[in-house]
């Protein structure tokens, strides 16, 4: 049982976590209108909880469509922040416990439309816009720091474009987006990322080619049905290749495909601990936004028209030899085949084929910059390109920027070495 404290706080770890809610409005243009409800943890070192004069740092989840991180103990970039700051970890609009959209949620939107319209409130000038009225609801007229992983980092970007006087400093990891690129532009070059990384990883496991390729056969021979009952086909395995992207997501799997064959009553077949194994990667039922949002969040001004798929190069075809995976690329067909997806295939052909969305930054303000900004760049990062970053590090006046190939797009979640030297690089300590 977790001890709590009569006004609501838990301790956890040498962590002292509260609970925040707040009322925000689903389209801050219409203030007045529906409003959804926004989840938010406090988490502070259990020794200095009660100092109200900790300074706040706002966390934002990399995603999009990610919730904010569940502490269990002061270990890690948490431990690590809550030396210096109050952290808040924000379950950004619409996950976590921010108003949820699931397969089931979404239905209640009405008809295709309105979903569509509904979604198209969740990108991150909605999540920026809530996290204002959360820090003057918290703090009044102080400012407050952000710290921005991946999609995250998109998000600080939105911030200094839009309300940079009300920041302290922001620090950004494997997050530094490109600010004036089309989704058109992100995957003619990630692909080239893609390609490298399936190198490496059968140079590191070359005992896991000839399994894939043998997975890949009985595939195409039959229908073959993961535990939840939706297919398995070999460009959703091809989509293992999403881990990639991180150091510690690639060993799983290796380990995966060692046991994907098992002896049943009809011969060799695929073990139930693969079947399991491999859902648990492909399935999107935790975070159905990701899939929806994912190209969107590229956009300003222009539809996407699923740029991954349209620019799919011929070797990664399901039908190439040798197989290639995928990585962090979102197609149509996903919205078929994954049953946590079906119930939005329609509303997100309406948002690929939307050609109005606002501008997410401002290159002027970002331009004019005065805030402390911070940012780790990892050149070896397959989901976010290092060129692209540093062109927007250039354009953010007076970023300071950690180039290293030492972390890949995890290395916040790695180790607590990342956000301690970009904290010393906004105190002029490096």
């Amino acid at each position: 049982m977790i001890p709590a404290r009569n006004d609501g706080t838990l301790r956890i770890g040498g962590l002292a976590l509260r609970d925040h809610w707040f009322d925000v409005p689903l389209d801050h243009g219409a203030p007045d209108g529906e409003t959804i409800r926004v989840y938010a943890r406090e988490v502070a070192s259990a020794s200095s909880v009660d100092d109200e004069n900790m300074p706040w740092l706002v966390f934002f989840q990399g995603g999009p469509g990610g919730k904010s991180p569940r502490p269990t103990g002061a270990t890690g970039w948490i431990g690590r922040a809550v030396e210096d700051f109050r952290v808040l970890l924000l379950d950004q609009r619409g996950t976590g416990r921010s108003t949820p959209i699931t397969a089931r949620t979404i239905l209640t939107r009405g008809g295709v439309p309105e979903q569509a319209a509904y979604l198209s409130h969740f990108r991150a000038d909605s999540i920026v816009a809530d996290a204002e009225l959360i820090r003057r609801t918290l703090m009044g007229d102080r400012p407050w720091s952000i710290l921005g992983q991946s999609f995250g980092g998109f998000c600080s970007l939105t911030y200094l474009s839009l309300a940079p006087d009300h920041l302290s400093a922001a620090y950004i990891t494997g997050g530094l987006g490109p600010i004036q690129n089309s989704a058109d532009d992100v995957y003619r070059v990630t692909y080239g990322h893609v390609r490298e990384k399936n190198a490496a990883f059968h140079a590191a496991y070359p005992q896991a080619r000839d399994t894939l390729e043998a997975v890949a056969d009985l595939l195409r021979k039959g229908d073959v049905r993961l535990p939840d009952g939706s297919p398995l086909s070999v460009q959703r395995l091809q989509t293992l290749g999403m881990a990639f992207g991180s150091r510690i997501g690639t060993p799983p799997i290796h380990y995966l495909f060692e046991e994907a064959f098992a002896d049943g009553p009809g011969g060799r077949e695929l073990s139930e601990t693969f079947l399991h194994g491999v859902q648990a990667q492909v399935s999107y039922a935790g975070r159905p936004l990701f899939a929806v949002l994912h190209e969107p969040c590229y956009a300003q001004g222009a539809a996407t028209r699923w740029a991954a798929h349209r620019l799919r190069p011929p070797d990664f075809d399901p039908d190439a030899a040798p197989l290639l995976f995928t990585g962090e690329m979102i197609y149509p067909w996903m919205f078929e085949e994954d049953p946590a997806l079906t119930p939005f295939a329609e509303a997100a052909e309406l948002l690929a084929e939307r050609s109005d969305w606002p501008a997410l930054y401002d290159v002027g303000q970002l331009r004019r910059n005065e805030v402390p900004v911070a940012a780790a760049l990892y050149t070896d990062d397959m989901y976010v390109d290092a060129g692209f970053s540093e062109v927007t590090a250039r354009e953010v006046r007076g970023a300071r920027v950690w180039k290293t190939n030492a972390y890949e797009h995890d290395g916040l979640r790695e180790t607590d070495n990342v956000l301690d030297r970009l904290i010393r690089m906004v105190r002029g300590e490096l």
